[in-house]
């Protein structure tokens, strides 16, 4: 069963590949959805995909990107089925 998450991250985030490396990894494994630069400095994220397959995209950014986020706040929602690919919103 697909779900959806929107996912706001907190920290040196911007200017580090971040939105890129999550679009890599989202078409890697098949989440739909987009990632943009916020201007207060955030990233935002929706997703969707199956729950382990989201899981596992979340980890793959946190590995990439440890030592730049200092906070997140995700929020886990019903998919909307909305998404047929995954990309970069500016």
């Amino acid at each position: 069963m697909k779900k959806q998450i929107h996912v706001y991250y907190v920290g040196r985030v911007q200017g580090v590949g971040f939105r890129y490396t999550a679009q890599d990894s989202a078409r890697e494994l098949g989440v739909g959805g987009w990632v943009k630069n916020l201007h207060d400095g955030r990233v935002e994220l929706v997703g969707e995909a199956d729950e382990e397959t989201l899981n596992n995209f979340l980890h793959r950014i946190e590995e990439a990107f440890s030592s730049y986020i200092g906070d997140k706040d995700v929020a886990w929602l019903p998919a909307t089925g909305e998404f047929k690919d995954f990309g970069i919103r500016f």
